[in-house]
């Protein structure tokens, strides 16, 4: 019973992972359209697209380690 409710959790716990591909696909898409709107910035736009990649990894990273916390290290 215990081992089942850990799977359980654990796979609400990955839920997150597709919320932050969701989110990278908006970062990239925003960046294709304020280029195309003005190409002047493409570069100081590169930027905050990658921070914005960057930020949307990071809480993937922190959902997939909770899912390892709770499939491995509780027992």
């Amino acid at each position: 019973m215990l081992e089942g409710a850990k799977l359980i959790g654990a796979g609400a716990a990955t839920i997150a992972l597709a919320g932050a591909a969701v989110g990278i696909g908006n970062v990239f898409s925003s960046l294709i359209h304020s280029v195309a709107r003005n190409p002047s910035l493409a570069k100081q736009s590169f930027g905050y697209a990658i921070l914005g990649f960057a930020l949307t990894e990071a809480i993937a990273s922190f959902a997939l380690m909770m899912a390892f916390s709770i499939s491995f290290v509780f027992q």
